[in-house]
């Protein structure tokens, strides 16, 4: 199995829909848990990654997130 990059800021698709209906999530944070926000009626929850890259059909838009920067040589 393949690790779908997950960055926060992107919107997903899942397979099932959420309680309300809605079925487009919103990333917050990715980590080992990744927490998601449904767009439709705003609950947030917290879900083990694999679980969620398993309930994904695809990302809708993704943010690149930004690269990290060099510290101690910054030249003004």
């Amino acid at each position: 199995m393949q690790i779908i990059p997950l960055h926060p800021n992107d919107r997903i698709q899942l397979k099932k829909p959420h309680p309300c209906g809605g079925n487009i999530f919103l990333v917050l944070r990715v980590g080992s848990a990744v927490r998601i926000v449904c767009e439709q009626c705003g609950r947030d929850m917290t879900v083990d990654r694999v679980k969620l890259e398993k309930a994904v059909r695809q990302i809708l838009e993704t943010s690149n997130a930004p690269s990290p920067e060099k510290k101690g040589n910054a030249q003004p």
